[in-house]
């Protein structure tokens, strides 16, 4: 192994980020080229990924003096915890890093869905002069957020103008303090104009969002999903659509990315967008600098601020 810890870059992060891992008490590797990896892993010390890069058991296996995986974003579905917790390799993220950026396209979906922009810019570019069909406003609406952490709650704060009423259902918080009522999913589903998900991707929530489900939405309602893709089952979303049940969605996730379900890309009542929720200049400085900063940290002995696994730090290394 190396005379100072290595940390391994898997995918790009800002470049402000990394000089100033590069001047900490480390040696950097990068290793975001395609098939790089690999041969890295057996002296990582520690990995920053994004999305982009999987971190398996087997990856793991790899990587025998691995003590830290630092994921540059919020969610960690794409880091095997029990393997990694087992091991006593400690994950950090940066989940405040795109809360305002998830918040603000969320609010422009939610507007474009309801008056139908996509459709209409489309037609107004092709030259097609279409006045006649009138979309909706969001004021005085009902916004149903299953999961309401962090960005669900930054989504509500900038919804207030608007005059709307929140609904959240999320069985990891026992109360709120800002007029967002607390309701089970099923009342969720029915009272909601809008169903905004913002739940992690666990086992149990996969396909949370069924076509059991989708029935019990309001007729007519809007579908919002800009968290994980398998939260929703797809075909059921199509058929919901083809039916007339619900008026539309907007998808910036999709099970399989780049998705290749042509009848959902396709579909007239569908906005589609290529998971870029957090792909903003600020997100990505902010995603970068913070993952850095938790692996300076961790190559000081320093507690670190966002640790996703706590049971790894009594874990056998």
């Amino acid at each position: 192994m190396a005379t100072q810890p290595v940390v391994v870059i898997a995918d790009p992060i800002d470049a402000n980020a990394v000089a100033l891992l590069r001047g900490g008490p480390c040696d950097v590797v990068d290793a975001t080229a395609e098939g790089a990896l690999a041969a890295h892993l057996p002296n990582a010390w520690a990995l920053v990924v994004r999305s982009r890069t999987k971190v398996t058991a087997d990856k793991i296996a790899q990587a025998p003096h691995l003590q830290l995986i630092a994921r540059a974003g919020v969610g960690v579905d794409n880091v095997d915890l029990p393997a990694a917790t087992a091991r006593g390799i400690r994950v950090v993220n940066a989940p405040t890093a795109a809360t305002a950026s998830v918040a603000e396209l969320s609010v422009g979906l939610y507007v474009m869905l309801a008056r139908n922009l996509y459709q209409r810019i489309s037609a107004t570019k092709g030259g097609t002069w279409g006045r006649s069909e009138n979309g909706t406003e969001i004021g005085g609406k009902t916004f149903g957020f299953v999961g309401y952490g962090r960005i669900a709650r930054e989504i509500a704060r900038r919804l207030a103008p608007f005059g709307v009423t929140v609904l959240a259902y999320d069985p990891f918080v026992p109360s709120v303090s800002d007029g967002t009522a607390l309701v089970p999913l099923d009342e969720l589903l029915a009272r909601s104009d809008f169903v905004s998900l913002h739940a992690a991707l666990t086992p149990e929530n996969h396909h949370l969002i069924n076509a059991e489900r989708i029935a019990k939405m309001k007729k007519g309602a809007y579908l919002v999903n800009a968290a994980r893709g398998a939260l929703v089952d797809e075909a059921a979303l199509v058929a919901a659509l083809d039916a007339g049940h619900l008026a539309g969605a907007a998808l910036d996730v999709f099970e399989v990315e780049p998705p290749k379900e042509s009848r959902l890309l396709g579909h007239p009542k569908v906005l589609a967008t290529p998971h870029l929720a957090a792909s903003t200049h600020e997100a990505q400085l902010r995603a970068g600098r913070g993952v850095v900063d938790e692996v300076l940290r961790a190559l000081k002995g320093e507690p670190l601020q966002y640790l996703v696994n706590p049971a790894a730090s009594g874990a056998p290394r």
